[in-house]
């Protein structure tokens, strides 16, 4: 019998967003593939820009942007009084919180810096305890999506072809929630091939994840949306693993619209269908996924394709960001803490 590969492959390092000498530095993914552009970011109201414009995009990297911006905000507040600085402080969070109603990602990074603040006693302090707090939520984010990935990778067998939507790598998160699941399996040494949906209207599969499985070297072939069906009828397709932005009491979960096509059409071909998430995409205060807030974006998005018009001037679009997949279609949600199955009811209540 012929020995199984051992062969480890080195690991490629991507900072999407961090803190850099009193700046939130982050990759404007909007200039992807085509240039690679940083930028240094020294006032909160354009973190939120950046986020309410894309420019750092991902459940998990939004929080992290939002903590850092959430930093910056609170070192430029002159204020007397504790409370003045609170109530400040408070208007900061507000703008933050307003850039994309459905990852909860965003809130629950704002929640946990908030309480910081209010528990710290003078305001120096606060200023200095919400830069050390960002930066652990950063570090800790990695940390649950290695996990995550680690786990998730042994749904993964050697030589599987993997169906992914949207972009779920180091661009989204720290080191990545289903395209880390698959780059530490291809990094632990397994042969696979990935196919990348091209994800309209804003294409984060054509330009964001091909160009991050290009980086780290893992086979892969882009197919438009709308291929999906024919693939999975042809069996060419081993598992399809998306991520997400919002997961609920009863496993319902929110994700890039197109997504609850892709599951509905895994189901129908008996192909398994995973979601990778960190826990603190989980939202228990929820109870199913009719109740999830769904951004609408610009129409423009739809119409044009970076300022260029494909249809007819006057064309009326819709742009619904999101889709929820009911969990009946999905086989397993990966966690840090688990991979976790039906009921997700009982299973998501135990590991928060």
């Amino acid at each position: 019998m012929k020995p199984k590969s051992t062969i480890m492959r080195k690991r490629i390092e991507l900072k999407a967003v961090e803190w850099a000498s009193g700046k939130v530095r982050l990759i404007d993914q909007t200039r992807l593939p085509q240039e690679e552009i940083y930028l240094e970011i020294s006032d909160y109201r354009d973190v939120a820009e950046a986020i309410k414009t894309l420019r750092v995009r991902g459940a998990p990297a939004i929080g992290i942007a939002a903590a850092y911006g959430f930093a910056l905000g609170a070192s430029g507040i002159k204020s007397k009084t504790k409370k003045d600085f609170l109530l400040k402080l408070r208007s900061i969070s507000n703008e933050l919180a307003a850039t994309r109603p459905t990852a909860v990602n965003l809130f629950w990074a704002l929640e946990r810096m908030t309480r910081i603040a209010k528990n710290v006693s003078t305001i120096e302090e606060i200023k200095r305890a919400l830069v050390s707090e960002a930066k652990r939520i950063d570090s800790e984010d990695e940390e649950m999506e290695l996990k995550l990935s680690r786990l998730g990778s042994s749904l993964i067998k050697d030589g599987d072809t993997i169906m992914t939507h949207c972009n779920t790598g180091a661009l989204a998160a720290g080191y990545g929630t289903a395209l880390g699941t698959l780059r530490y399996a291809w990094e632990s040494g397994k042969k696979l091939h990935v196919f990348a949906c091209e994800t309209r209207p804003l294409l984060q599969g054509a330009r964001l994840t091909a160009w991050e499985l290009a980086r780290y070297g893992i086979p892969f072939t882009l197919i438009a949306d709308t291929m999906t069906g024919y693939f999975l009828s042809q069996g060419k397709i081993d598992c399809v693993i998306v991520g997400a932005d919002r997961i609920v009491t009863n496993g319902d979960v929110a994700n890039k619209i197109g997504t609850y096509n892709l599951a509905v059409l895994a189901m129908e071909n008996g192909v398994p269908f995973y979601v990778a998430a960190p826990t603190n995409t989980i939202d228990l205060s929820i109870g199913s996924g009719n109740d999830i807030p769904i951004e609408q974006r610009n129409p423009d998005e739809v119409t044009h394709i970076r300022g260029i018009p494909i249809a007819p001037e006057g064309t009326r679009a819709a742009n619904p960001a999101f889709d929820v997949t009911p969990h009946r279609y999905v086989s397993a949600i990966i966690t840090e803490c688990g991979i976790l199955r039906e009921p997700y009811i009982n299973s998501l209540k135990n590991i928060r």
